[in-house]
């Protein structure tokens, strides 16, 4: 969407309840949290639109689940509940009798040909007979209207969550009942925000006017109705994603977000407590040293400001031999996460240039067929496309799209987003060209990212997990464009792409029996892990936990707060921030393992605990806090935050140097020094948590 309507202009809410304010198994959420501590900010009207009987919904608001609303719609549209009056609005149920004839309906179901069965009776009323009709096709439902039409029935028949078949009055729908209660309370559908997850939601998506919240978890049946309308697709599930949608139009300050993602509660709280020695105050000497470090990064990173953009690291505090003269160029992946690190400093002028600069450069050396280049170089500003090997840099352009949204959020440059976005469709069409059997994933070339001395291919983490943001950011970008049915492709297919990453990287022996299997079936006998995969290829998967994709999963919402929590608890207990935040992978590759590769030995680069076979990454560090902070344990982010200030510190000649990488074992600094990454990702951590 472009941009939302005002608070002021919304004036009633009409929100499903199961599997988007709830989840229908746990009845777990925290809207009501949010809504009680900002209700005072707005005067909405809040309406729940449910498939539960208004009795149901009741019970719910007296356990807790539920905040108390203004009214209930319950039973898919059949009944209106006047929650503050205590009473069902009769003059909504005359409309219903027209055509209804309970006894006919029961009659024509029977008589149908297909495996229906009736639901339980708490489901059933005068006005509603709900039954269960697995994976019905369309040509079984449109046989079905045939026959309802045939018996002289003008019935209105709801399908949806591959099970819930409802036959309902010609007027009983979701959409009608809003329709008719806001005629009733003398509303538009201009004034009126729905949120919903399912087919039976889509009647008050398509009302004419009205504004919408798909959360993230919607079903496909959803998602092919809202990607034309007005509707704000949700990076987030269930109760989050609904905060999310409120916060977009403005109806909750943006807060609102961050705290409902830190009200989860956390297992194994004791485990996670033992992480932080002591908690860190503002006036000792641990806060003291987080803050300088801050100072000292925003020097670091000036340091690396070039004509062309942010360079990996500054030619003049860096000597360079042989391939190191790579480093004199501007590299889309360093440049853009610096980017990205950098943006709270998007007001000081120097910075802001080059961050704008970086993008320029690196758009304007995109090749004919998309491909944004590896690096372009400072001496004679010539792309490069390869990497090590000749190997094409599959991250680079991902990245790029990542960043010039989150650069666009950051600045609302609009003139800007339309002078390169033709650049940036081309560079995703190339992208998508690398899923090339159409399962919504990239197929990596070995050693074709970030890791391109480490040999990772096919379906890798990062790489997977970068294209869902990806997706998601060239939507958003779309939608600033004002491009709804267009925005509303990319985000849909985001979301396959999530649900693939998590079906494919979260292995579990508890599959649903209609779940596609492919070679990976072998995995589920194995057992259930604790995090995501680092890879899985048609001939073979690795069972080694990639730390970096794992954190990026969660911060860029592939992952639910439980899974980001069990993956937390693992790499906690393998010691993966130990001693400094954190090493890239675990376990390291050593010599006869069958995933060991003989250009390891290069430079003696990556060794076991060595760069990118287990070495500690500051810049990886700095996304752990963010992790961390996301998960709600803001005193562990800081105990972490105060152990990456140490490792920046540690310098190879001097203090704080923000070195490239440090080894696994003994957190010795190596590589080079004042790296652009290092410091923008720990300006980053700095202001996520809060220190500046």
């Amino acid at each position: 969407m472009s941009q939302p309507t005002t608070a002021s202009n919304i004036q009633l809410l009409s929100f499903d309840i199961d599997n988007t304010l709830i989840d229908l198994r746990s009845l777990n959420g925290n809207f009501p949290a949010i809504w009680e501590k900002y209700r005072g900010l707005h005067n909405t009207l809040l309406t729940y639109n449910t498939g539960r009987l208004y009795r149901d919904v009741l019970n719910l608001i007296k356990k807790g689940v539920l905040p108390e609303p203004h009214f209930i719609i319950s039973g898919v549209g059949t009944h209106i509940y006047d929650f503050k009056q205590g009473a069902v609005l009769k003059e909504f149920n005359e409309i219903l009798d027209e055509g209804w004839d309970l006894e006919l309906v029961e009659k024509t179901v029977a008589s149908l040909p297909f495996p229906i069965e009736i639901q339980p009776r708490k489901y059933q009323h005068g006005y509603k007979r709900s039954y269960f009709f697995h994976g019905a096709e369309p040509p079984q439902l449109r046989q079905a209207e045939k026959a309802f039409a045939a018996a002289g029935l003008d019935i209105n028949l709801v399908y949806s969550g591959d099970k819930y078949f409802d036959i309902l009055p010609k007027w009983a729908n979701k959409g009608n009942a809003l329709q008719w209660l806001l005629k009733h309370l003398e509303l538009s559908t201009a004034q009126t925000l729905v949120a919903g997850d399912s087919g039976n939601d889509a009647a008050m998506f398509e009302l004419e006017g009205i504004q919408g919240i798909a959360v993230s978890n919607a079903r496909e049946e959803l998602y092919h109705i809202t990607k034309y309308l007005q509707v704000y697709h949700a990076e987030h599930p269930r109760d989050t994603g609904v905060v999310e949608g409120l916060v977009f139009y403005k109806i909750l300050p943006e807060e609102a977000l961050e705290e409902v993602q830190t009200l989860t509660p956390v297992p194994e709280a004791h485990f996670l407590r033992q992480q932080t020695d002591h908690p860190i105050h503002h006036q000792d000497t641990k806060y003291e040293l987080i803050l300088e470090g801050y100072h000292q990064a925003v020097a670091a990173l000036k340091k690396n400001i070039s004509p062309l953009g942010f360079l990996a690291c500054p030619i003049e505090y860096n000597e360079a031999e042989g391939t190191d003269e790579n480093y004199h160029s501007v590299w889309a992946r360093d440049g853009a996460i610096t980017v990205i690190g950098s943006l709270s400093l998007v007001n000081d002028p120097e910075i802001h240039q080059c961050q704008r600069q970086t993008l320029i450069t690196l758009l304007d050396n995109i090749s004919i067929n998309g491909q944004i280049p590896a690096n372009v170089r400072l001496s004679d500003q010539s792309p490069d496309y390869s990497g090590v090997g000749g190997i094409c840099s599959i991250d680079s352009g991902l990245w790029v799209i990542i960043a010039f949204h989150d650069y666009i959020r950051a600045t609302s440059d609009i003139d800007f987003l339309k002078e390169h976005f033709a650049d940036l469709q081309r560079a995703m069409d190339w992208l998508s060209a690398h899923d090339s059997n159409n399962d919504a994933l990239l197929e990596i070339p070995e050693a074709g990212d970030w890791t391109d001395l480490f040999g990772r291919s096919y379906h890798v983490l990062y790489d997977e997990v970068l294209w869902y943001r990806a997706n998601v950011c060239f939507g958003r970008l779309l939608e600033i464009l004002g491009d709804h049915s267009k925005a509303g492709d990319y985000i849909r297919w985001s979301q396959v792409i999530r649900k693939e990453i998590v079906t494919n990287f979260w292995p579990s022996t508890q599959q649903e029996t209609k779940q596609r299997f492919d070679f990976a079936d072998q995995q589920y006998s194995l057992g259930d892990t604790k995090y995501l995969l680092a890879q899985i290829t048609p001939f073979d998967f690795s069972w080694r936990c990639d730390s970096y994709g794992n954190i990026l999963a969660y911060l860029y919402n592939v992952i639910d707060p439980e899974k980001a929590h069990k993956s937390l608890r693992f790499m906690l207990g393998v010691g993966m921030n130990d001693p400094f935040p954190i090493r890239n992978v675990y376990p390291e590759v050593s010599p006869g393992d069958p995933d060991w590769r003989a250009y390891y030995t290069v430079n003696l680069l990556n060794l076991p605990n060595h760069y990118h076979n287990g070495g500690i990454w500051p810049f990886i560090g700095a996304f752990w806090v963010q992790f961390i902070e996301k998960l709600g344990q803001h005193e562990m982010a800081m105990s972490e935050l105060y152990k990456l200030a140490l490792i920046n510190k540690a310098g190879i000649s001097g203090d704080w140097e923000f070195t490239e990488w440090a080894h696994g074992k003994t957190g010795n600094p190596m590589g080079k020094v004042y790296q652009a990454w290092s410091a923008a990702q720990y300006i980053a951590a700095c202001h996520q948590l809060k220190i500046i």
